[in-house]
């Protein structure tokens, strides 16, 4: 038809990659005792335009100051995420060690000389492997830094999601991405691991499911009324220590390809939290560190007030599509017999819920 607006649909990979230039890569620590990572979202080497929204109330983060619009610095050269609490920001030097090695930072007026830009968030994952006192140190971070590639974004229990929950459900790493119809690129990788659930608990599915684009998640349906009866038991004979401190947190990275200013980029991550609020009930409590960065490569010009609405909103839906993603492709983990945690997987609590 003439005149005819091509709808939204996901980009190549689906996935944060899908904004060029940025690369992702994992390191996984699941050998016995531990169930914890890293997780580093690489810029190009000059570094991306960046801002941070932290909602959470128990944030665990760094650098985070530097990106106020206020203040001076405003590409970032990579973002880590990881699990392992605030021991886990250690991670960041190592990251930081691998692009000094590689010549990339801000620049301090000599050659060789620069300083690398890398905010970090983490999240609680400690004991969950069964050893109290592993977590993501500054080697982890340098081997994620070292693996970090354009190939289609691995989810589930990788990287920083290996530990991860989310409600009474192993959660995990998801993303997803849109290319909108001007042909901006908008793209989300979230950590899920948070107090809230992302189940609804009177269907059994996700509280997000129906954001997908196109045939995206037509493969997931209702669970049978047994199944749903059977996880309801389960959570009643189990249950969820919520009112605990410290045991959650979901963080993740929105990214476009579109040229935005620093505070810009803040006000895409606090339309980001939306996204949260979309696919976790409850979002943002005390227990929480919900923090969300945004990330723009400057690719494409800028865009008019209206276009960065409409870019905004697809970057809330692409970390809801996420927090999805991750349900869905997180695996069961039983530690329990080394004194850490037993979780089962959304697919596996509700195999009826998954055709083909």
């Amino acid at each position: 038809m003439s005149g005819a607006v091509e709808a939204p649909r996901p980009g190549p990979t689906n996935s944060l990659v899908d904004v060029a230039g940025l690369r992702v890569g994992h390191c996984t620590r699941d050998e016995p005792g531990w169930l914890t990572g890293v997780t580093v979202v690489v810029a190009p080497p000059g570094g991306a335009v960046a801002g941070v929204d932290v909602r959470g109330g128990g944030p665990g983060t760094r650098e985070t100051d530097l990106l106020d619009p206020r203040n001076l610095v405003d590409r970032v050269h990579a973002v880590v995420l990881g699990g392992g609490s605030a021991f886990g920001l250690a991670a960041a030097d190592g990251v930081m060690d691998g692009l000094l090695d590689d010549g990339i930072g801000w620049p301090m007026g000599e050659p060789g000389r620069v300083v690398p830009i890398v905010p970090a968030a983490i999240l609680f994952d400690l004991g969950r492997g069964g050893t109290w006192g592993h977590r993501p140190r500054a080697e982890d971070g340098r081997a994620a830094y070292a693996s970090a590639s354009t190939d289609a974004v691995e989810q589930g229990c990788v990287g920083a999601g290996t530990g991860a929950k989310v409600g009474g459900f192993k959660g995990g790493i998801g993303s997803a991405s849109v290319v909108l119809a001007s042909g901006t690129t908008v793209a989300a990788l979230v950590v899920v691991n948070a107090v809230g659930s992302a189940v609804d608990p009177t269907t059994g599915l996700p509280y997000a499911v129906g954001l997908g684009l196109g045939d995206e998640l037509a493969h997931v349906s209702a669970p049978s009324a047994d199944e749903l009866a059977e996880s309801h038991a389960r959570a009643e004979a189990q249950p969820e220590s919520a009112g605990r401190p410290g045991l959650a947190t979901t963080i993740g990275v929105i990214a476009t390809d579109a040229t935005l200013t620093k505070a810009q980029c803040q006000k895409a991550s606090g339309v980001g939290h939306d996204g949260l609020a979309r696919a976790l009930k409850p979002v943002h409590t005390l227990f929480d560190g919900d923090t969300l960065f945004t990330l723009a490569t400057g690719d494409r010009p800028a865009p008019d007030p209206v276009e960065q609405t409409l870019l905004m909103e697809a970057g809330a839906d692409c970390v809801a599509r996420a927090v999805v993603h991750a349900l869905l492709a997180a695996t069961s983990v039983d530690r329990s017999a080394a004194g850490g945690v037993a979780l089962r997987s959304w697919s596996d609590a509700f195999p009826s819920a998954i055709r083909g």
